[in-house]
């Protein structure tokens, strides 16, 4: 079995810290008439060492150090100005869904003992774009009134599946989504025009809906397909309650971008 494409995640530091080049600006004065200039002195004054050291701590950007987020690498390079995007339905996990990662998580790291717990849950309805600061407003309004007309709905995730990110440095086990599929492509399609309209990436072709409950740095498919797989779907096919712990409402679509976040209640 073939792992699933990763849906919405990318190998950084955090998702949505990544940032990418921003397009290059057009020069002042760029089209207009030369000067005439005086002829440059054949030697340049020596300037102060002063002058030449006062901006040696000035910071440019984060530190990209994946030492300090687990092993993460960024996909994107971050750059001033450019805030990660991320469109996505949060899940605000219960205790009894707790409860049952409590027992699949043990499991799975007989396998692949480096596999950590999420630190929180989503279904992503987009991939991690990126967005210059101005056009932070002006994208959530429009993802708002695509939203405006939605209703929220039941879907069920309940088959537990292996995914990794498109460049592989990234492995999530996963519960992908049995029932409600088909309201989840309506949402990323209206997410996706909004997408269109900023000259954004849209989402994958034949998406796997999914709620990522542990990952780790690596390729680790063919330590947790097979047994490993078969061994965690039984244990969610038979936690007591599971059709009811695995039956959740949609009931809102988020759009994070850098530390903001904006949220989009359904009907």
């Amino acid at each position: 079995m073939s792992a699933a494409p990763l849906v919405g995640y990318s190998s950084s530091s955090s998702e949505d810290e990544d940032e990418a080049k921003a397009g290059a600006q057009a020069r002042p004065g760029a089209g207009s008439c030369p000067r005439a200039q005086s002829p440059l002195p054949s030697q340049r004054l020596p300037v102060p060492d002063s002058v030449l050291h006062m901006f040696l701590g000035t910071e440019e950007g984060p530190e990209d150090d994946s030492a300090k987020h687990g092993g993460r690498v960024r996909t994107f390079p971050h750059e001033r100005g450019n805030w990660a995007t991320h469109v996505y339905v949060p899940y605000e996990a219960k205790e009894e869904f707790l409860d049952m990662l409590d027992m699949l998580l043990p499991r799975a790291q007989t396998y692949v003992p480096r596999l950590v717990r999420m630190e929180a849950f989503h279904l992503s309805l987009s991939q991690s774009v990126v967005l210059r600061h101005h056009w932070i407003l002006p994208f959530v309004q429009a993802l708002k009134d695509r939203m405006a007309s939605f209703q929220g709905f039941f879907f069920i995730a309940n088959r537990v599946k292996i995914y990794t990110n498109q460049e592989k440095t990234r492995t999530f086990v996963g519960l992908e989504v049995t029932s409600g599929h088909a309201q989840f492509l309506d949402l990323v399609s209206e997410v996706d025009r909004v997408m269109e309209e900023f000259d954004l990436t849209t989402f994958y072709q034949d998406p796997s809906f999914h709620i990522s409950l542990a990952w780790c740095v690596g390729d680790a498919r063919l330590q947790l397909e097979g047994q490993c797989l078969r061994d965690l779907q039984t244990i969610v096919d038979e936690f007591e309650d599971s059709e009811m712990v695995l039956r959740v409402h949609a009931e809102q679509v988020r759009c994070k971008s850098g530390h903001k976040f904006f949220s989009m209640p359904l009907k």
